[in-house]
């Protein structure tokens, strides 16, 4: 992406910096002690029904390769967002 707007950092190259971004992603059913190993990347959290997955992604690219992995286990994706950073005091 190309930095367009004067408010958004860009580096040497003229590509718009984007800072990290926080995202949970909530699957059914519950991850045991063996998939959890599977997204040892990721802070884990499991409901009663639900796994949640909050990871710290640097991109959309690594976004998208979180999704597929967790589509490929065959787990059912039903929450996807983004954590909205506290704002600045």
């Amino acid at each position: 992406r190309h930095a367009s707007r004067t408010n958004e950092p860009a580096d040497a190259r003229g590509v718009t910096v984007v800072p990290a971004q926080t995202y949970e992603i909530t699957f059914t059913g519950r991850v045991g002690t063996t998939l959890r190993a599977e997204f040892d990347d990721c802070q884990v959290t499991v409901g009663p029904d639900t796994t949640t997955l909050r990871a710290v992604l640097p991109d959309q690219v690594a976004l998208c390769g979180l999704v597929q992995r967790i589509a490929g286990l065959g787990l059912d994706i039903v929450q996807l967002r983004l954590v909205t950073p506290a704002p600045a005091p």
